[in-house]
């Protein structure tokens, strides 16, 4: 788990009860405090004395960073830090096995999620000072996505139909994917199909690893923040979550939305031991692919009864795509 740091040099008792109350995983406090501080909470606590700040102003910074992480427990790089000296000291801290915990002065949602994603691990701690408080709420739901499993479940299928044409959404993105990548995708919000991105090659279309064939128009996706929209209500510049396999998560930006009228499927899969079913409709050419629960795509001219794809149960009350608490029924 990624931590949150909340900086409180000069120590403010009431900033450090709200931060923690706000997501916050860990405090940096002046020595004298770090018994209170410790007291509050069941959490990491560094005092200020301890932990080594760096200002990255050019090379010779980054290689007092390095020195301060041979020793040091903590090292901050304040606010103003720039991703290619932060992936050279993750990438010597890796080849050196150092021990010290790296972590970057973060002050918008956004930078705590790029601090999460620099060289696809990221760090392991933010920081986050006083000025930034009123912010910690969001850049701990950020950093927490790069943590966090959606948890996926083996559905047997039932029946794959031809049902005519249908207007259905290819999401571009900026990104490019694996096999085993792709977009939770349902007719219901209840029951979502991991949809493969285009990463297959065939004899007749390259691939498109940047691009999920997501569905139709109406099917709900699962988007980041533990939020659903409608396909036909995306457009570039959108984050869009993707999922592989595992239920590892991450974000993608929206290059470009494409909605095109084309012959379409209805897949319906059941999950056996429950009463739990679901049902997508997407595009009837070789390309859609599903995923099978090891990982490998599975065309869906290729599908038939009794195969096993990997989906996400979850509830079914949504208003304009937030989760509610309501009884509720989609087919």
């Amino acid at each position: 788990m990624r931590a949150i740091y909340f900086k409180s040099i000069p120590y403010a008792a009431e900033d450090v009860t709200l931060a923690l109350e706000s997501g916050a995983t860990g405090l940096i406090v002046p020595a004298e405090q770090v018994a209170q501080a410790a007291s509050l909470a069941r959490c990491d606590v560094f005092s200020g004395d301890d932990a080594v700040f760096v200002s990255l102003e050019g090379a010779e910074d980054e290689r007092r960073a390095l020195e301060a992480m041979r020793t040091a427990p903590l090292v901050v790089l304040n606010r103003g830090w720039e991703i290619i000296p932060v992936e050279n000291l993750l990438a010597h801290a890796q080849k050196n096995s150092l021990k010290a915990v790296l972590a970057l002065e973060v002050t918008r949602p956004e930078e705590a999620k790029l601090a999460s994603g620099i060289l696809e691990k990221g760090v392991e701690a933010v920081v986050v000072a006083p000025e930034s408080l009123g912010s910690l709420a969001a850049m701990a739901a950020a950093v927490s996505l790069a943590d966090d499993v959606l948890p996926l479940t083996e559905a047997t299928i039932t029946d794959v139909a031809p049902v005519g044409m249908g207007h259905r959404v290819c999401v571009d993105t900026l990104s490019r994917f694996s096999p085993g990548q792709g977009m939770l995708v349902g007719n219901s919000a209840a029951f979502t199909f991991l949809v493969n991105a285009e990463t297959q090659h065939n004899d007749y279309v390259a691939p498109r690893p940047f691009r999920v064939n997501a569905g139709a128009v109406h099917a709900y996706a699962v988007m980041p923040g533990d939020k659903t929209r409608y396909l036909e209500e995306l457009h570039a510049g959108d984050e869009v979550l993707i999922v592989d396999q595992a239920g590892r998560p991450e974000t993608a930006v929206i290059g470009r939305v494409k909605i095109e009228k084309r012959p379409m499927l209805l897949i319906k899969a059941v999950i056996d031991g429950s009463d739990a079913e679901g049902a997508v409709f997407l595009q009837n050419a070789e390309t859609i692919n599903l995923v099978r629960p090891g990982g490998e795509p599975v065309s869906v001219v290729a599908l038939k009864r009794g195969d096993r794809v990997l989906c996400r149960k979850d509830t079914a009350g949504r208003h304009f795509g937030i989760r509610i608490t309501e009884d509720i029924s989609e087919e």
